[in-house]
């Protein structure tokens, strides 16, 4: 009976005010998500001078102008600079994902015991010191070698991208129990995220013309106001008052880890960790498996992005901040995508006849998601196939109507086809979801580890025999085996 009368203060206290809940993690997610992005185009800049100066310095010291510049269309010409920055942002962005790949599950003891938001505000110590430490490289140039830029990313064994997207869908889904709600809310964060890789680099872009440096310190401004904004959040394993037992949730939660948490041996808990993550998937029906495949297949397809600003720097000889207004230009149909034309369909879907949790049906997120696979293998062959800018253009508008792919993917997670409602699971697991986007995560970013390094060696490659197009060319075979993996996914 008492079960009974606290079933609904639990429930109450997982999805408080969701929407103020909604907008205080989109606010974190534009804050984080946009310093990111300023980071990176400018990143590539910083590298490519260094590389500049000193190829021009050796070879042909005439075209150094006294305050030490080179013109930046000079650098497109070389092989050997693109190779160098290539490999250089390759090892950077791997040396970021390895780090945060490996410290997922240690780290997820820390939200276990000092909460999500403690774990977020962790989140934000790396992301600042890389962004810091590349300030640092390109001020002192003279007294730093450009090999020190690499270290930028070490501190990611405090957390990166894994396990910051995990906390946000897992917040996320914990808001509501309606499907057409939930996949909302998926849009809405994949609205901000998308909008923000590609309105970042025009941002970018525009700074950088003014100042080199500028937009790593409006970078870690925006890092510096994500502060106050986790404070915000409100974490639903750490609402007080509650039990000891409930305000130890950790990111992927396990009764049987719980047992483990007074030993003092870090790497027993770890182990008993990953094996809880292998007997959840095991326990699952076939078509989690499935879709864990196709997160790390897209994830893996994906990496290619990273690639655009070099990939039309150097093809078509364009500056750093002219291919940044090229990419700008694509967020109006990810925005317009992500945050009218999906939520739009999902709410069409609505039928009076149909209880909310049901009104998508996992038919149609099977449906979307494959459509979306379509368009992200034509894009990907057009991207490749783009000999000027004026192909190049409709070809990234075509890639974007892949972006809503991980709004239905991710609506799947909650299918009964997928996670069916276990009462065993359900009693002995608070936030069951928690551990399954954590999951997602994981693979995702395993997916991203592995793209990192072959989407960086495929480039350089390319450069070495002018097929620049082969990332991508590589990237459609990738989607093209996503939609081979979704034929086996059976829903009801």
């Amino acid at each position: 009976m008492r079960d009974d009368v606290d079933a609904p203060i639990r429930a109450a206290r997982r999805r408080p005010h969701p929407k103020l809940a909604i907008l205080a993690l989109l606010a974190l997610l534009l804050l984080v998500n946009l310093a990111t992005s300023l980071y990176q185009l400018p990143l590539n800049r910083v590298i490519e001078r260094r590389l500049c100066r000193e190829y021009y310095g050796t070879h042909d010291p005439s075209v150094i102008d006294p305050d030490g510049n080179v013109d930046e269309k000079l650098c497109k010409k070389i092989g050997s600079i693109q190779q160098s920055l290539a490999w250089t942002i390759g090892i950077m962005d791997t040396l970021w994902i390895v780090g945060d790949f490996v410290m997922t599950i240690p780290i997820g003891f820390i939200a276990e015991k000092y909460g999500r938001r403690t774990v977020l505000w962790l989140n934000l110590v790396p992301r600042l010191f890389m962004i810091s430490w590349t300030v640092v490289v390109a001020y002192f140039e003279k007294s730093l070698p450009l090999k020190a830029v690499v270290a930028g990313p070490s501190l990611s064994v405090l957390g990166g991208d894994c396990v910051f997207n995990s906390i946000i869908y897992a917040l996320a889904a914990s808001l509501t129990d309606d499907n057409v709600v939930r996949a909302t809310y998926f849009s809405w964060i994949n609205a901000v995220s998308y909008v923000v890789t590609f309105v970042g680099p025009g941002l970018a872009g525009a700074t950088m013309t003014l100042n080199l440096l500028l937009p790593f310190w409006i970078g870690i401004c925006l890092l510096l106001l994500a502060i106050p904004i986790v404070s915000l959040l409100i974490d639903p394993a750490h609402v007080p008052p509650v039990s000891e037992d409930e305000q130890r949730q950790p990111l992927i939660s396990s009764p049987t880890l719980k047992a483990q948490s007074s030993r003092a041996s870090i790497l027993t808990p770890v182990i008993e960790r990953v094996r809880t993550l292998h007997s959840i998937v095991k326990s699952h029906p076939r078509n989690l498996t499935l879709l864990l495949i196709s997160f790390f297949i897209t994830s893996l397809a994906s990496s290619d992005t990273k690639l655009l600003a070099q990939y039309i720097s150097k093809r078509y000889h364009w500056e750093f901040a002219s291919a940044g207004y090229l990419l700008s230009a694509k967020a109006i149909v990810n925005f317009t995508l992500l945050t009218l034309v999906v939520p739009g369909i999902l709410n069409s879907r609505r039928s009076p006849d149909q209880p909310q949790s049901q009104s998508l049906s996992d038919r149609d997120n099977v449906r979307y998601a494959r459509i979306c696979l379509i368009f992200s293998v034509l894009g990907a062959l057009a991207i490749a196939s783009a000999v000027t800018v004026l192909l190049l253009f409709p070809s990234l508008l075509l890639y974007s109507l892949g972006a809503a792919l991980p709004v239905f993917t991710l609506g799947l997670l909650k299918s009964p086809s997928v996670s069916p409602k276990d009462t065993d699971q359900a009693a002995t697991s608070a936030e069951p979801e928690t551990h399954i986007f954590s999951i997602v995560m994981m693979v995702k970013t395993l997916g991203s580890l592995v793209g990192a390094p072959l989407m960086a060696t495929l480039w350089v490659r390319g450069i070495a025999t002018e097929t620049l197009g082969v990332p991508y060319l590589v990237s459609a075979a990738l989607y093209l085996s996503a939609i081979a993996v979704f034929a086996g996914i059976k829903v009801r």
